[in-house]
């Protein structure tokens, strides 16, 4: 049985017109996730503009306007509820400028959706958005080979596009691929199974949305809980609580449980677990908790409480994959801050070891700068050392962003290799 309470976030990515916004028009009309008034609207309009039916890419086009107007726009959110699951995304605009918004969009991700045009097959485009998902170690592709009714729904056009992702997918890190072969237009397995390809067998596209397994994306092995804070109340009932809040970044937390603080390596073991409705024997990612410990050890704000038979690794060289967000080139030697969970350090670049050329996926390793869009393996050096996990066992602990210390603007993200 399916918790309704559970969330999946997906990024949707293709190219300019693979009909990515007509596929999110109809995921949430045929879902019924539309308000009235909304529906009254894109009806009146879609007249206006001659559609003999509901012009579906209007549900998201009205962002695509103030794009093509100069106004930037990071990632377009969208929520919609199945009886099933609750669902986010991401839409994130396909050219290769906004590389930089597609790893915004994709860092928190389950899923991606990847969209191909069934006359096409896979262009750079597709390769581009599919490296950024293996780099952010989304979980699960799904790759829905869309415009099936411009090629007669035929299966012989849809194995072609499977062959072609399949060959140069092979070098992917992503353990979960899917291929669906959808009409956008037309809700050809979209939400509803089509009529007109009887040879798949597999699931409509929001049933494999609903159904999808998502709760081992999450790591259970490593428990790691980043302090964001510091209660001690101090009055008549709680003269003497000293507890620990945040949120459980991965792993299980027991009562009882012998723990160590970071990066202080003093240990103890932990007396509750407290949250606003109660006191729980455990709690596990991504539940916000309090934890109070046996022991009065100092710990602050950027500390990590984890299990002393497990412990991350903590080093001041940081080495990383990193995505330049920033409109300004990165200053060689300057100071940033780095924010890693709960924790703030001052950083310099210590070195570009390679670029990655997006469009062939060649390493370039005697170009040192760093420009907006840019995906470079880099050395990170921290003033006091991090508590690090590698980003693909730990994508909580093992991300971070850049900050301009003058500023405040978030100039790049890092995965933690």
């Amino acid at each position: 049985m399916l918790d309704n309470s559970q969330l999946l976030r997906f990024t949707t990515a293709g190219s300019v017109d693979d009909g990515k916004s007509t596929l999110i028009g109809r995921l949430l009309y045929d879902s019924k996730s539309i308000f009235e008034d909304q529906l009254q609207s894109i009806e009146n309009t879609s007249k206006k503009k001659g559609h003999d039916g509901v012009d579906l890419a209007l549900f998201t086009d009205g962002l695509r306007d103030e794009r093509e107007q100069g106004i930037t726009i990071d990632v377009a959110y969208r929520y919609f509820t199945t009886p099933k699951r609750k669902f986010i995304i991401a839409d994130t605009p396909g050219h290769i400028q906004y590389t930089r918004n597609m790893v915004t969009g994709a860092s928190t991700a389950n899923a991606a959706i990847i969209l191909v045009d069934a006359r096409h097959g896979v262009i750079e485009q597709t390769k581009r958005h599919s490296f950024i998902a293996s780099l952010l170690q989304i979980p699960h592709i799904i790759v829905c080979i869309n415009k099936m009714d411009l090629v007669d729904y035929s299966e012989d056009a849809y194995s072609k596009v499977i062959n072609e992702f399949e060959e140069f997918s092979s070098k992917l890190l992503v353990q979960d691929i899917r291929f669906i072969p959808i009409s956008a237009l037309n809700g050809d397995n979209v939400v509803n199974r089509s009529k007109n390809m009887d040879w798949y067998q597999g699931a409509p596209l929001l049933h494999t949305l609903e159904t999808m397994h998502i709760s081992s994306d999450i790591n259970k092995v490593d428990a790691r809980f980043p302090v964001q804070t510091v209660i001690r109340p101090q009055n008549e009932t709680h003269r003497d609580y000293r507890g620990y809040a945040g949120r459980v970044a991965s792993g299980i937390f027991r009562v009882g449980d012998e723990v160590t603080a970071m990066p202080s390596g003093f240990t103890s073991k932990i007396k509750n677990i407290d949250t606003f409705d109660g006191e729980l024997k455990e709690a596990f990612a991504p539940m916000s908790i309090t934890i109070t410990l046996e022991d009065d050890i100092d710990i602050s704000r950027g500390n990590m409480i984890v299990r002393s038979n497990n412990k991350p690794k903590a080093s001041q060289d940081v080495e990383m994959m990193l995505c330049w967000l920033h409109n300004e080139p990165a200053k060689p030697r300057a100071k940033y801050l780095i924010k890693h969970t709960s924790n703030e350090e001052k950083a310099i670049i210590k070195d570009v070891i390679y670029k990655i050329n997006i469009e062939t996926f060649n390493l370039i390793e005697n170009d040192k700068s760093l420009n907006m869009n840019d995906i470079c393996k880099v050395i990170i050096r921290t003033t006091k050392p991090l508590m690090i996990d590698s980003y693909r066992e730990n994508r909580t602990t093992g991300s971070v962003i850049l900050v301009d210390e003058t500023t405040n603007e978030t100039v790049a993200a890092g995965m933690i290799v």
